[in-house]
């Protein structure tokens, strides 16, 4: 995909961001205990949202997005980050995994069917990739789309108008329970010469066949649901079929995720910063023996790290979305940033914890609720062991290509 130009202006993201900010902290900071005994965001924020144009802060402007580039989403995310992680969930595959697939493979067609209503909010679309036995590695999927009456054998390319059978089962989607359509990825043909055979698939969540299982019951990040999808002998027409080809799939699905890696690396310095915050607001006010816990020294020492871990991190993600801005990297990059900031978000957050002692562990207390949400963030967009294969991989792969070419 070639790199878009940024069609927001820096003085108008500064609006956009300052905005954001005064939405996270004001109106929704002050009801994440309310998020989280409830298991749902309010519907008077997700209205907010909508308003705010969140739902499409990354889908371009012809779409009816605002139509910001990685460098001012992974600014969006930081704040994002800030509170219950339930506010970025509702719309973050809107802008990402799942709306970013047809912005940049879908037909044009399917564009206009689909993205203005995924901008606007109308439309929830989920990134319906793993399964039981398929996570972060997509090359293990199980689910199966075959033309009807070719048992799978013939090509989608030659733009018949066979439809496409589709059977499998998707495991820990999110925002299933309430989503409009399913970006729905399936093995077409076995992996040849030619590509994985994974194809991407538009499904609506109404079509027969398609069941949506019990809302997961999970650690932490209340509010944001997840859930199996089942998909029985589910028939789609050839126009459902992303880019029109069955060998776009596991291209969309890479680079899709390496752009989520980036934006889930910024999401987790929000949090770290959130925690950091905490952090230093219960050390100067919390007393030990008529001290403030603050002037202990090694109370100083773990929120020195704090800070120097979110630092980091957030002038990694940075670099990161500058780099897939500008296309010189957008492998290596996306798995550094998500593996470090993802991490330290972890230490960052089990820090709070030990700094406010027993109060730490209750479950009113901010730190706690991030300490649970946080470790997600290893986990899904690719674990840390993917990112470290991605990483270690792809760099002595890249140095055995250059003695390979120089001897």
């Amino acid at each position: 995909m070639a790199a878009n130009p940024t069609a927001v202006s820096d003085e108008d993201f500064a609006d956009i961001l300052a905005a954001t900010r005064q939405f996270v902290r004001n109106q929704v900071v002050p009801r994440e205990l309310e998020i989280m005994a409830a298991d749902r965001v309010p519907d008077d924020i997700r209205e907010q949202t909508k308003e705010m144009g969140l739902f499409g802060y990354a889908i371009p402007q012809e779409w009816g997005g605002l139509g910001l580039n990685l460098a001012q989403d992974v600014e969006l995310a930081m704040e994002f980050g800030y509170t219950s992680l339930a506010l970025r969930s509702m719309f973050g595959t809107n802008n990402g995994i799942a709306g970013q697939v047809l912005v940049g493979f879908g037909t044009d067609e399917q564009k206009s069917r689909w993205l203005e209503g995924i901008a606007s909010g109308a439309v929830v679309a989920s990134f319906a990739l793993t399964e039981p036995g398929a996570g972060s590695n997509p090359a293990g999927l199980r689910t199966k789309a075959v033309r009807d009456g070719s048992g799978g054998q013939e090509r989608s390319d030659s733009g018949s108008d066979t439809d496409w059978v589709i059977t499998g089962q998707k495991r820990f989607i999110t925002n299933a329970p309430n989503a409009d359509l399913f970006v729905t990825f399936a093995r077409t043909r076995p992996a040849d010469a030619d590509g994985a055979g994974i194809a991407v698939f538009l499904v609506p969540a109404d079509s027969p066949g398609v069941t949506i299982g019990a809302k997961d019951a999970k650690m932490g990040q209340e509010g944001a649901w997840t859930a199996d999808v089942s998909f029985d002998e589910v028939r789609v027409g050839a126009d459902a079929l992303v880019g029109g080809s069955e060998d776009v799939g596991y291209r969309a699905a890479m680079t899709s995720l390496a752009r989520g890696r980036v934006h889930i690396a910024a999401l987790a310095v929000g949090a770290a910063q959130r925690a950091l915050d905490e952090s230093v607001a219960y050390a100067a006010t919390a007393t030990q023996g008529g001290t403030p816990i603050g002037d202990f020294q090694l109370v100083q020492a773990m929120i020195a790290d704090q800070q120097t871990g979110v630092m980091a991190g957030r002038a990694l993600v940075r670099e990161a979305a500058r780099l897939w801005v500008t296309e010189e990297d957008r492998r290596i990059a996306p798995s550094s940033a998500k593996l470090f900031c993802t991490e330290m978000a972890g230490k960052v957050a089990d820090l709070a914890v030990q700094i406010h002692g027993g109060s730490g562990y209750m479950r009113e207390v901010a730190v706690e609720r991030i300490y649970r949400e946080v470790r997600l963030l290893r986990l899904y967009e690719g674990t840390s062991e993917i990112q470290r294969l991605i990483i270690g991989g792809g760099l002595v792969k890249a140095a055995q290509r250059k003695a390979k070419a120089s001897a």
